[in-house]
C-alpha cells in the first residue's frame, strides 16, 4: 500500500484516540495525538476561557499544522487523532458562539487559519466517528477525566450540530463515516477487523461511505 495520511475526526468521546491507537498498531502506521500534557495554555484556559481561548487556539493551530506536515513528510503512513480543520469549523466556532472569543479575534483567527491550511497537503482519508450525544456523555463519565467534568449536554449538542454542518461540506479528501454507538473496537477484535476492512476499501476507492 502506498504511503497515506489519515485523519480521525469526531466529537468528544466518539473514540478518536482509541481508534488511532489500534489502527496504528494494526496497520503499522505512525500515530500522532493532540497536545495536552505539554500544552502551556490549557490550565489558564480552563481557569478563564474568555481570556485565554484565542491564545489556546493559536497554539493548537501551530501545533496541528506542524504535526500535519511532519506526518505527511514522514516516509511511513500515518494516522492523526483529530484534524487541524476541526479547530476552526467546530471548536473555535463554538467558542465564538458562546462568547468566549470576540468577533475581532474570531476574524483574525480565521484569516490566519485560512492562510495556514491553504499550504497544507491534502490528507488521503478523513475518518469521521459519529455517536449520539447520550453515548458521548456515558463515555465521558466512564473515563472520568477531571478536565471534562464540566462538559454539558448543550455543549456536546452544539459541537454535534457543527460537525454535521462541517462534514456535509468537507471535500478535501474521501470521508469514511463510522457510527461508533454499537462498535467496541477496543475490546471486540471483530469490530476492529470491520473498521480496518472499511478503511482499506475506502483507500482503494470503493464508494461506500457509511456503515
Amino acid at each position: 500500500m502506498p504511503k497515506r495520511l489519515i485523519l480521525v475526526a469526531g466529537n468528544i468521546g466518539s473514540g478518536k484516540t482509541s481508534l488511532t491507537e489500534r489502527i496504528g498498531e494494526r496497520m503499522h502506521w505512525k500515530t500522532a495525538y493532540e497536545s495536552v500534557a505539554d500544552n502551556p495554555y490549557l490550565p489558564d484556559f480552563y481557569a478563564n476561557m474568555k481570556q485565554w481561548s484565542f491564545h489556546l487556539q493559536i497554539f493548537f493551530l501551530g501545533h496541528r499544522a506542524q504535526q500535519h506536515l511532519d506526518m505527511y513528510e514522514d516516509s511511513h503512513s500515518a494516522i492523526i487523532d483529530r484534524s487541524i480543520y476541526e479547530d476552526a469549523y467546530i471548536f473555535v466556532r463554538a467558542l465564538h458562539e458562546m462568547g468566549n472569543i470576540t468577533e475581532r479575534d474570531y476574524a483574525t483567527y480565521r484569516q490566519v487559519f485560512d492562510i495556514v491550511v491553504k499550504k497544507l497537503p491534502a490528507p488521503s482519508l478523513l475518518i469521521y466517528l459519529e455517536a449520539p450525544v447520550d453515548t458521548l456523555i456515558k463515555r465521558i463519565q466512564c473515563r472520568g477525566r477531571e478536565m471534562e467534568s464540566s462538559i454539558s449536554r448543550d455543549y456536546l449538542e452544539l459541537l454535534d450540530s457543527f460537525y454535521q454542518d462541517w462534514i456535509a461540506h468537507f471535500d478535501l479528501c474521501p470521508v469514511l463515516t463510522i457510527h461508533t454507538d454499537d462498535l467496541d473496537f477496543v475490546h471486540e477484535p471483530k469490530h476492529l477487523d470491520t473498521v480496518v476492512q472499511k478503511i482499506q476499501e475506502k483507500l482503494a476507492g470503493k464508494e461506500e461511505i457509511k456503515f
